[in-house]
Parts: C-alpha cells; structure tokens; sequence
C-alpha cells in the first residue's frame, strides 16, 4: 500500500515538473526528515553532486529549505506556495506547448493547403472583369442562374453574350431587383428583350448579391457596393461548401419572387400596352417608372388602371393582380 502510494506521489510530482531524481530525495525527506542531508543521500543511493542538483531543485520549486553551511538537519516545508508555483509554471509551459503546436499547424496548413484553398476563390479586378464574364456566358452548358441588381459597370457585348448563350438552349434563370426594373433604359434594353428571347424572370424588391452561377460548375459574384463606389472588384468561386451555399441563396430568392412575365402569347381583347403595364405592375415597379417605360404621362397611366380595374372587376391594384392572374394575363 505504502509503495503504491509513493508511487503515486512521484507521478504526481512528475506532473508538475519535478523529475524522478528529485522525487526520490523528496519521498525520503519525507520519511527520514528531520535529518542531516548525507542520511537522506544515503537512503537515495545518491553522491554528492547528484545530490546537491535534485536537493536545490526542491528547494527551487519550494517544497523542502535550504540545507545550512554545515549540511545540518533538513526537512520539507509546508508546499502550499511551492505547489502554487509549480502549478503556474506547468500552466506556462503547457500554453507556450499549445502556442508552439499550434503555430506548428498553421504553418503547415499555410505551407500545404495554400496551393489548393487558394483556388477556390479568385480575386478578378478592373479590366479583367469583362473578359472573363464574356468566357463564363460562352462555357454555359445547361444552365445559368443570376440575381441581377445596379450598380452597372460597363460590359460590352453583354446583351450579345446573353443572347448567344440563351440561342444555344442554355436555360437562363433571373432574378431581378426592383431597381433593375427602374434603371433608365434597363427594362426596355436588356430585360425584355431576353425575355421574349426565352430567358425566365422574376422580381424581388431587392436581391442580397450580384450573382452568376454557370451550371453546377463556378459562381461570379460582384463585390459592388453602391455606398462605397466599388464597382470593379469580382469573386469567382469553384465547387467547395461556399458554391453550394450561393446555389441554395440563388433557389430560394427564386421562389420568394415574383414572375415577371406569363405566356407570351396575348389574352383575347387585351392590348399590348396594358399586358405590359400588367407585367411592369406585378414586378414592382413604380408609377413613374411605368409611365416612363410605357412613354404616357402619370394622369394617362392611372386612367388606363381603372379601366383594367373595372373590366376585370376589382376594387384596387391588388385585386386586379389576382384577377389578372387568374385570367392568364399575367
């Protein structure tokens, strides 16, 4: 019982950096002390040297005083302070262990996973935004899936490059802000015109990203920021957890919108200024907005919203979009 117990001792003192030389002459203190400092040697198996290094490495830890000049009687001394120090001390050494393996990774991480984490996110600035939006609209295979809202920095040949791409049977799938719909020229120049080119559009009232997602395969998304004036910086995302995560942002903002357009073809006795007016209407545009686009005047549009409104028998807008829609007109 007795050895197991010292045995436990030296592992506890073991622990808080008193090696097992030291631990000898502190178990035989403890047993022999008060006594002069050769019997304790004595009882170690110890010589002289051997000693004096693991003696003063008790009383450097606090746990046994200083034998006199004389080598008089030793003994252990109360080692509450002593263990205090010695456990802040191994505190300190198992930190700076944490810091140094720690350290140790990250260098590793930086040193082997750079090359690969680098590739998931490129940087694309200035000048090499157009080019390389022009190459993700002509490597589009199945399906393009967009969250479209201003700022606009100029693309030439962008309406082209959409074009093209929905001509070779490329689904194309967009979602546009409310301001999209009001930036002058926007709706007329780009946004219809790819709509009776097939591509399928809906509205939102704002969208969280400028997004372009070409297939499954990369995503585009513009650090634009209106507040700031940045409007030159791109992200190109490759396959990872942050792709699939602009994927689902992408499907749900789809089926939180509005559709923008219905059928093509033309409701019976309906004119083709009042289905647009309807189309402009359900999207969320603003009257001035509508009356721009549609070139009346304010007093002309909201005259043609009563007649709309009585012919389909609706007390308000919101009642003449549900009657439209359930006519087909929208």
């Amino acid at each position: 019982m007795r050895r197991m117990a010292n045995e436990k001792l030296g592992e506890a003192l073991r622990q808080l950096g008193v090696d097992d030389t030291a631990g000898r002459v502190y178990l035989a203190l403890l047993e022999l002390a008060p006594a002069p400092l050769s019997a304790i040697a004595a009882a170690c198996g110890l010589d002289g040297a051997e000693l004096t290094e693991a003696y003063a490495e008790l009383v450097d830890a606090g746990l046994t005083s200083p034998p006199g000049a004389n080598g008089d009687e030793v003994a252990p001394v109360p080692p509450a302070a002593g263990l205090e120090i010695l456990a802040r001390r191994r505190t300190a050494e198992v930190e700076e262990s944490r810091l140094t393996v720690g350290g140790a990774f990250e260098s590793f991480r930086r040193q082997r996973l750079a090359a690969y984490n680098d590739n998931l996110v490129e940087v694309v600035t200035g000048d090499a935004i157009g080019p390389r939006m022009r190459q993700a609209w002509a490597s589009a295979r199945e399906q393009i899936r967009q969250l479209e809202s201003p700022p606009y920095f100029p693309l030439p040949r962008a309406m082209d490059d959409a074009m093209a791409t929905l001509a070779r049977g490329v689904t194309q799938r967009v979602v546009y802000s409310r301001e999209s719909l009001e930036h002058p020229g926007r709706l007329k120049d780009a946004i219809e015109p790819a709509v009776r080119a097939g591509e399928q559009a809906r509205v939102l009232a704002s969208v969280p990203v400028k997004l372009l997602i070409i297939d499954e395969a990369y995503a585009l998304v513009s650090l634009s920021i209106k507040e700031a004036d940045v409007h030159n910086t791109m992200l190109v995302v490759q396959p990872c957890g942050l792709l699939s995560a602009l994927v689902a942002l992408f499907e749900q903002s789809w089926r939180s919108a509005l559709p923008f357009h219905g059928s093509t073809a033309l409701p019976g006795g309906l004119a083709p200024a009042d289905r647009r007016l309807l189309w402009l209407l359900a999207g969320g545009a603003g009257d001035d907005v509508i009356a721009r686009e549609l070139g009346i005047s304010r007093r002309t549009l909201f005259r043609r919203l009563q007649i709309l409104m009585t012919r389909l028998g609706a007390a308000n807008r919101f009642q003449m979009a549900l009657q439209a829609q359930r006519c087909g007109w929208l």
